[in-house]
C-alpha cells in the first residue's frame, strides 16, 4: 500500500507543471501595456461625452426659451443663470412673473452650468461642463446651430460677447 502511494506521489510530482516566473512576468507586462493604451482613450471618451452633454443642454434651453416666447405673448424670458440642475424661465423681459404653467425649465446634466441673457429682440445662451474648457453658445440673432465659443473663458464673458 505504501509503495502504491509513493508511486502515485512521484507521478503527480513529475506531471505537476505550473507557470514559470518568466511566463507570469510576460503576462503582467502585456496587461500593463494594454492598460496604458486603454486608460487615456477612456478618459478622452468621457471628456467628449461630457462636452456633448453641455452642447445638448444648450439645445434644450433654446427649445425652452422658444416655447416660453410662444406661450407668453412673444416676449422672451428675463436674463437668468442656472441654479442647481436647471435653468428656469419664469419672468418676461419686462420683469413680470408669468402664470403658473407658463414657465419653462431647461434641465441640466450633472456637472453642467448655463447662462442666458435677454438682448431685447434676441437672446444668447452659453453652457459648459465642469471641466470648463469648452463653452457652447447659441445666439438667436445669428440663428443656426449651437457652436463652440471662441476665446471665452467663462459664462459671464460668453453671454456678454457679440461673437460666438
Amino acid at each position: 500500500m505504501t509503495q502504491t502511494l509513493r508511486r502515485m506521489q512521484k507521478k503527480r510530482a513529475a506531471g505537476d507543471g505550473g507557470f514559470t516566473l518568466v511566463e507570469l512576468l510576460v503576462v503582467v507586462v502585456i496587461i500593463g501595456v494594454l492598460v496604458a493604451i486603454a486608460v487615456p482613450m477612456y478618459l478622452n471618451y468621457r471628456k467628449g461625452a461630457a462636452n456633448k452633454s453641455a452642447e445638448s443642454d444648450v439645445r434644450a434651453a433654446v427649445s425652452a426659451v422658444e416655447q416660453f416666447y410662444t406661450e407668453n405673448g412673444n416676449s422672451y424670458p428675463a436674463t437668468a443663470n442656472s441654479s442647481g440642475d436647471k435653468l428656469v424661465f419664469d419672468k418676461t423681459e419686462s420683469g413680470t412673473t408669468v402664470a403658473v404653467g407658463s414657465e419653462q425649465t431647461a434641465t441640466l446634466s450633472p456637472g453642467n452650468t448655463m447662462a442666458y441673457k435677454n438682448n431685447g429682440a434676441s437672446y444668447r445662451i452659453c453652457g459648459k461642463n465642469s471641466d470648463g474648457k469648452t463653452i457652447y453658445v447659441y445666439d438667436s440673432s445669428a440663428g443656426g446651430s449651437v457652436k463652440k465659443a471662441s476665446n471665452q473663458v467663462d459664462l459671464a464673458g460668453c453671454i456678454g460677447s457679440t461673437n460666438p
